[in-house]
């Protein structure tokens, strides 16, 4: 069956190169489990936001940042409130760490790098 467009939600994730290397090992199919002190998973809802925490926080922290895109079955992120934690643009999903699976279950597609930053950008 295919999805249509009404059925996704196109998130965003920054992500360091650590967590990248996690997803490439999945092919690019499922987010890596959090870590004990990361109780939440953050997609955004923007590529801009995305960008800006890609490059202003994963580049100074671990050398690289990256964006990614994924989309998610509308059904599945429908629990969940969409989060506004600054201006207009700087919106999340706060996806808690026991969902993880079955978000990574929604995922319609492969996560796809669309942004690289830094010194350590594989391609």
């Amino acid at each position: 069956m295919t999805q249509s467009r009404d059925d996704v939600v196109t998130l965003w994730r920054p992500t360091g190169p650590n967590e990248l290397a996690l997803v490439e090992a999945t092919g690019f199919r499922r987010w890596p489990p959090r870590l004990p002190d990361q109780p939440i998973f953050y997609p955004v809802l923007n590529e801009d936001y995305a960008v800006r925490i890609a490059r202003d926080w994963n580049v100074p922290a671990s050398g690289a940042g990256f964006v990614t895109r994924f989309d998610v079955r509308r059904a599945f992120l429908d629990r969940y409130d969409v989060q506004q934690v600054g201006g207009q643009t700087i919106l999340e999903y706060w996806i808690p760490a026991e969902d993880l699976e079955e978000l990574n279950d929604n995922i319609v597609g492969t996560i796809d790098v669309v942004q690289r930053f830094g010194a350590d950008r594989p391609r």
